[in-house]
């Protein structure tokens, strides 16, 4: 992301939302700073993508953007909804504050060719490019390769090869009767309880979500009665927290 956009974005700081046109980009702020920024873009883009698709999500670490976050969805429709639907919503225990951008994103103004490239991000990439290119140069020097290997090499990660456990048996086994407790699968490794939290709560009746360290991947999601959890079931089956992830939902056994 330039410098120079950041700085346009940044603006967002001094709108009301009232002189802002709806585009495809919203702006949020009142964000929980202690949260480290992967793991905010994580659950961001949890509990945005049901709104449709995103193309981008945009959060720095200098202390001018603390707080702060910008979601770009694929149409102007899915950013009206998820401003309309998650306004206050209370995301690590601060409600969100959310309007629409000032400031169109490089990506969109790519997409509609209105892209204008500024000497100071040029300068900014080729030096990065650079630093990137003798990185890879030395890499290959040492024989190493990528550190996400399974994703971006050869070699998957230890994590990424299939355990017994989590495969099914070829005689199926019969399925849980409806009760109170969803069990929830192939959650991508990145998951936290709060993550699940601020999706499963919207749902009534919520009481709390179980992981097991041991296990990634899992976890378990009580309501007040089966009802309950067979409405939030609906709701989120399938529910993708990252796009290779389908959520996978069942009652739990008992």
């Amino acid at each position: 992301m330039a410098l120079q956009e950041r700085k346009e974005m940044g603006d967002n700081n001094n709108s009301t939302g009232t002189d802002v046109s709806q585009n495809m980009t919203i702006y949020i702020n009142n964000l929980n700073e202690k949260i480290k920024i992967d793991e905010l873009k994580t659950s961001l883009h949890a509990v945005f993508s049901q709104f449709g698709k995103i193309l981008e999500i945009l959060a720095f670490k200098t202390l001018k953007h603390k707080g702060q976050a910008w979601v770009i969805f694929e149409d102007v429709q899915s950013a009206s909804n998820a401003i309309r639907q998650m306004q206050s919503f209370p995301f690590y225990d601060k409600p969100m504050r959310i309007q629409y951008a000032k400031t169109k994103s490089d990506i969109i103004a790519k997409a509609d060719g209105t892209f204008v490239p500024r000497e100071k991000r040029r300068r900014h990439e080729e030096k990065g490019k650079k630093k990137k290119d003798q990185h890879d140069a030395n890499q290959v020097g040492v024989g190493l390769t990528p550190a996400y290997g399974g994703a971006y090499g050869t070699t998957p990660s230890l994590l990424q090869i299939p355990y017994p456990g989590g495969v099914k048996s070829m005689v199926p086994e019969a399925p849980a009767p409806p009760n109170n407790i969803l069990f929830i699968q192939n959650l991508p490794n990145e998951t936290t309880p709060m993550m699940l939290q601020m999706l499963f709560q919207q749902y009534p009746g919520f009481k709390e979500v179980r992981m097991v360290e041991a296990k990634p991947g899992i976890a378990f999601v009580e309501y007040g009665d089966e009802m309950q959890s067979t409405g939030a079931m609906h709701g989120l089956q399938g529910f993708k927290i990252l796009q290779q992830n389908s959520m996978l939902i069942t009652y739990a056994k008992k």
